[in-house]
C-alpha cells in the first residue's frame, strides 16, 4: 500500500493545456474516485500517475518518492482499462500470471498469485478457461485479476465498468467494493458515472475542463456542493436550479425572490454572503427529492406538470413554473398525478443552496 500527492500537475498537448495545476492527496489505502465529464482530463491525470504520459509541469509522489522519471514498470502502480485486452489464445490462468511470466518469477510463485486472486474474484472454476468462453464481468474480473497478482502498492482502474450492462456494472460495483475492503490497497478510479463515484468512493474528486472543482466524501459533494458545477453534476436526477434576485443579505441568511415564488421572498439560510447587494442575480438549487407537492394554495410556488415518470419505489414528476423553470420533483411510491395538472410545490428552506453569479456556494 502506499500514498499519492500530486502537485501542481500541469500537462500540454503542444501547445494546448489540458490539465491546470492539480493538486490532490491520497491516504495510503483509500478509495479515490476522478470523476466529471468526457474530455475533463481524468484518464490524462491517471495516465501521468501510471507514468504513461510525461508531465510538464509538477510532481508526482508515490510513498513520499518522486516518481516523475520513474519508470511505469518500477512504480508500483498496477492499471486495469476499459478494454479487457485479454489474450484470447490463452487461458484464464495465464492471461492473469502473463505479466509475471514476462518479469522472469518462478512457476510456483506465479500459480500460488494466481490461485489467491482467483479465489478472491471468484475465478477458480474458470481458470482453464478461455476469454471467448466468460461473460463481460467474468472477463472485467480476469482483466483484474491480472493487476492484484503483481501486488502493486496503487491500483489504476480507468472507466473498467462502461462495457458491461447496467445488472452487471451493478454486481461489479459491489464486487469492487468488497475487493477493496479485503486488500485495503490505495485505489484510483476514473469515470464519468457520477453513480459509480458517489457508490465507490471513499473521497471523490471532481474535474471539469482539466481542473479541480472540489474535493471532498460523497456526502460532503451532494450535501454541500461548492458551485453550480459540482451541484449539477453529483446527483440523479440532478439538481433543480432557479434564477432568483436578491432582496436582503445578511451573515448566514439571504432573503431572495423569483417570479417563481408566491409571496414577497424566501429566507435563506447560507454560511456568510453578508456583502451580497440587493438586487444581485444569484441561483437557488433544491434536489428533487427535497420538493414536495402540495395544495396550491398552500407552496412557494406553482409547477404545470409535463410527465410523469413512475418507477415503482419512486415517481420523478417533471414540470414547468410560471417564469419558464423545468423543475423534477421526486415522490415516493405511486400517485395519481399526470400531465397537465397544476400542482403547489414545497421544500424546506434548509435543503435549499444558493449560488451567487459567479457560480459558487454562498
Amino acid at each position: 500500500m502506499a500514498s499519492l500527492t500530486l502537485s501542481n500537475i500541469v500537462k500540454r498537448f503542444g501547445k494546448t493545456e489540458v490539465i491546470h495545476g492539480v493538486d490532490l492527496e491520497v491516504a495510503d489505502g483509500e478509495f479515490v474516485v476522478l470523476v466529471g465529464p468526457s474530455g475533463c482530463g481524468k484518464s490524462t491525470l491517471l495516465r501521468i500517475i501510471a507514468g504513461l504520459e510525461e508531465v510538464s509541469e509538477g510532481e508526482v509522489y508515490i510513498a513520499g518518492k518522486l516518481m516523475n522519471t520513474v519508470d511505469p514498470a518500477k512504480r508500483g502502480v498496477a492499471m486495469v482499462f476499459q478494454s479487457y485486452a485479454l489474450y484470447p489464445h490463452m487461458s484464464v490462468a495465464d492471461n492473469m500470471g502473463f505479466g509475471l511470466r514476462m518479469a522472469g518469477r518462478p512457476k510456483q510463485e506465479i500459480r500460488e498469485r494466481v490461485a489467491r486472486a482467483a479465489d478472491i474474484l471468484q475465478l477458480t472454476p474458470y481458470l482453464k478457461r478461455r476469454p471467448k468462453e466468460l461473460s463481460g464481468g467474468q472477463k472485467q474480473r480476469v482483466a483484474i485479476g491480472r493487476a492484484i497478482v503483481r501486488e502493486p502498492e496503487i491500483f489504476l482502474f480507468d472507466e473498467p465498468l462502461s462495457n458491461l450492462d447496467a445488472e452487471l456494472r451493478v454486481q461489479m460495483r459491489i464486487e469492487l467494493s468488497k475487493l477493496h475492503s479485503g486488500l485495503q490497497t490505495t485505489m484510483i478510479y476514473v469515470t464519468h458515472d457520477q453513480v459509480e463515484a458517489m457508490t465507490l468512493a471513499e473521497k471523490i474528486v471532481v474535474l471539469n475542463d482539466g481542473k479541480v472543482e472540489q474535493i471532498g466524501s460523497p456526502r460532503d459533494l451532494y450535501s454541500r456542493p461548492a458551485n453550480l458545477f459540482v451541484a449539477g453534476f453529483i446527483g440523479s436526477p440532478r439538481m433543480n436550479f432557479l434564477k432568483v434576485k436578491v432582496v436582503e443579505a445578511r451573515y448566514g441568511a439571504v432573503t431572495v425572490a423569483s417570479d417563481d415564488f408566491l409571496g414577497s421572498g424566501l429566507e435563506i439560510p447560507v454560511t456568510s454572503s453578508s456583502n451580497v447587494a440587493p438586487g444581485t442575480e444569484a441561483t437557488l438549487g433544491i434536489r428533487p427529492e427535497h420538493l414536495a407537492v402540495v395544495p396550491q394554495a398552500n407552496g412557494k410556488g406553482v409547477l404545470t406538470i409535463e410527465v410523469v415518470e413512475m418507477l415503482g419505489e419512486s415517481t420523478y414528476v417533471h414540470g414547468i413554473t410560471p417564469a419558464d423553470n423545468r423543475l423534477t420533483i421526486g415522490l415516493r411510491g405511486f400517485n395519481d398525478l399526470r400531465h397537465a395538472d397544476s400542482v403547489g410545490f414545497d421544500f424546506e428552506l434548509e435543503n435549499a443552496h444558493l449560488f451567487d453569479a459567479a457560480g459558487d456556494a454562498m
